[in-house]
């Protein structure tokens, strides 16, 4: 009879969940015994970074990945990057280790007591099994529930549980399936056609989850054949459009005004992949001109259910999207060349504007680079002067939360590895996940990290004059050389001065992760 732990590592085998991103304590020790070969364990030395690593592996490979968690204590650590995982849909299973059985009643230390309820209600689904012999089944679903949901899942198995034996009926998981398939029926689907071919100025509001479903190219098909305009869903963490294309609007400001102003004159807004909407800033308003409908089109049910306003289908929008080019007619002219960027702004004094920086990303490197961003205060500078064409181009932190950058980074490149990463990060998000630099030295991934230094948290200050605190303390970092700290964790380093400079050292193409720090002007994200 097998024991738990060596079902459970045929189980992750056979799903494809053989990188697992960790911080082990004492009770995940028992789980990671005898871990077969073809296993890849990596090591981060913060949960934040570890979750943060892994939420850019699972983006960028488009599959669930294993992470590795320490009872409630790791668990805790890694709640703030788990936020961003939530909000971008990433499909993390996230596994951590519980005191022993006899031990958890009496809270004995390291005991997680009430685990599953810890990580409630960030993700989709969470559980301790009842039994030693209902782990691998747990597991299981562990897996499937953050597939179907695209989701992340959280699983507390006491280790005393993984040497015990499995049972007769465990291996059964070993062989289980577990897919889904959501198309619009026969009256929703006509019904659906009927009203995008009957408005006369549709407008199209395009989702992350576009990118995530490697929809970029259909959408652009589907943006052309109805020649209106598109613009990207607030609160954007992935590209779902080139942002050079005629018909690209830019990305919705986060506010109830401003995105009803957007769709003045459009009789039909058709949103897919995309809740509606993630708004930010408060900005009270109307929901919608008078005489604009909205159509959205989503396989997260709870964002279709939350809305406040609109028709939803919860359907797969790749199915919709093939469902309407096949059905729709061309409008229109065709969509036109491409806008060029413009010549980027320049800064009075030894920094650089960040417009100066991205220019230089546009010109230097190859056109297929995937940008992890986060570098909030640079926002408008970065749009006007990127040129995104393919899928996959962009990563940002979908729930706003610190920390995902430089780690994200990580794991986009660890999962792509024959594509150029780039991570554009600001000075005061790096600490957040700067251990994230060991784990790449450690693994030489070649990634090239991209420090912009202003020396205060520039989104912050923007924030205060909206909301009329222009005196808030503790804006500002001055003092940080993070050249010397990506040497300390082994990444090789240097401080850029000027445009050109910056320019030859990005035209270089190592196969090692280095860190390029650049003093930048203060701007505001819009």
């Amino acid at each position: 009879m097998p024991t738990v732990r060596r079902l459970c590592h045929d189980f992750l085998d056979r799903q494809g969940l053989t990188t697992v991103f960790g911080n082990p304590g004492s009770n995940e020790l028992p789980f990671l015994a005898d871990l077969p070969d073809g296993f890849r364990y990596v090591l981060g030395l913060h949960e934040g970074a570890v979750v943060g690593m892994a939420d850019g592996y699972a983006q960028a490979s488009g599959r669930p990945v294993l992470v590795n968690l320490h009872a409630a204590s790791g668990s805790g650590n890694a709640m703030g990057a788990l936020t961003n995982a939530v909000a971008s849909r990433t499909p993390l299973v996230v596994l951590a280790g519980q005191q022993v059985r006899p031990a958890i009643g009496p809270e004995a230390n390291l005991a997680s007591v009430d685990a599953q309820t810890l990580m409630k209600p960030l993700v989709g689904w969470a559980a301790e099994p009842a039994c030693a012999e209902d782990v691998p089944r747990a597991l299981a679903q562990a897996v499937f529930e953050a597939r179907l949901q695209q989701r992340p899942t959280y699983l507390s198995v006491p280790y005393d549980d993984w040497s015990a034996e499995a049972g007769d009926n465990a291996p059964a998981v070993l062989d289980r399936r577990v897919e889904r398939a959501s198309v619009p029926g026969g009256e929703q689907a006509r019904a659906l056609v009927e009203r995008v071919a009957a408005a006369r100025r549709p407008a199209l509001v395009l989702g992350g989850d576009i990118d995530s479903a490697g929809l970029f190219d259909d959408a652009v098909r589907l943006a052309e054949r109805l020649g209106g305009p598109v613009w990207a869903a607030p609160s954007l963490f992935r590209l779902p459009f080139p942002n050079r294309h005629p018909q690209f609007r830019g990305v919705l400001p986060a506010g109830i005004a401003p995105v009803s102003e957007a769709f003045e004159g459009h009789d039909l807004v058709l949103v897919l992949g995309a809740p509606v909407f993630r708004y930010h800033e408060y900005l009270p308003g109307r929901y919608l001109p008078e005489g604009t409908r909205l159509v959205q089109v989503t396989e997260d049910a709870s964002a279709a259910a939350r809305a406040p306003m609109g028709e939803a289908l919860v359907a797969d929008p790749g199915a919709v999207i093939g469902l309407l080019l096949k059905s729709l007619d061309a409008r229109g002219e065709p969509a036109g060349p491409y806008r060029p960027a413009p010549e980027p702004l320049t800064a009075d004094g030894p920094s650089l504007h960040p417009e100066q920086v991205f220019a230089a990303l546009r010109d230097e490197l190859p056109e297929d680079t995937a940008y992890v961003v986060e570098s909030t205060s640079t926002n408008s500078a970065w749009w006007r002067q990127m040129d995104l064409r393919r899928q996959g181009s962009y990563y940002f932190p979908a729930a706003g939360g610190l920390g995902f950058g430089l780690p994200g980074a990580v794991g986009v490149a660890m999962a792509q590895p024959g594509r150029p990463v780039v991570g554009v990060i600001g000075d005061g998000s790096a600490n957040y996940g700067i251990t994230a630099l060991w784990t790449a030295a450690q693994h030489r991934v070649p990634l090239t990290i991209v420090l912009l230094r202003n020396g205060t948290y520039g989104a912050l200050r923007w924030f205060g004059g909206l909301l009329g605190v222009p005196d808030a303390p503790g804006l500002d970092i001055p003092g940080l050389d993070f050249t010397r700290v990506a040497e300390g964790y082994g990444v090789r380093a240097q401080h850029v001065g000027g445009a050109e400079e910056l320019r030859a050292v990005l035209a270089e193409r190592p196969d090692h992760p280095r860190l390029i720090q650049v003093d930048t002007a203060l701007t505001t994200p819009s």
